[in-house]
């Protein structure tokens, strides 16, 4: 993930935290401010010491940031974004939290549409 897309200080999680929005499903949840001054969103991921060892929470970590920085032409910019991680997705494969985390997105109303290319007729 881009260094631009990265959500980093304490005081920015906080702001998120207190002044945002929250969408959530069985697996993950996702807090949500906007930043109309930004041109693209930043991402933070929370992966709780109750999901797992060390292992575990990175391996989520790295999973969570790498479906986001795949869909990204899908998320509108001028956000900030927390993904917090539940219980059942220490459990889950890549394809399951995808579409998860996806799922997330869209109760929050920030996944745009995929672009439809053509093919072969």
């Amino acid at each position: 993930m881009e260094k631009k897309n990265r959500l980093t200080k304490r005081e920015y999680f906080d702001k998120v935290y207190r002044h945002g929005k929250s969408a959530a499903n069985h697996q993950f949840v996702l807090y949500y401010k906007a930043q109309p001054q930004q041109a693209s969103f930043r991402l933070g991921v929370s992966v709780s010491k109750k999901l797992g060892n060390a292992v575990v929470r990175n391996r989520i970590r790295r999973l969570l940031k790498e479906i986001v920085r795949l869909n990204a032409a899908r998320i509108p910019g001028g956000y900030d974004l927390i993904l917090i991680a539940r219980k059942p997705a220490a459990e889950m494969s890549y394809h399951e939290m995808e579409k998860s985390v996806l799922h997330v997105f869209k109760r929050a109303s920030l996944l745009l549409r995929k672009e439809h290319t053509p093919g072969p007729n």
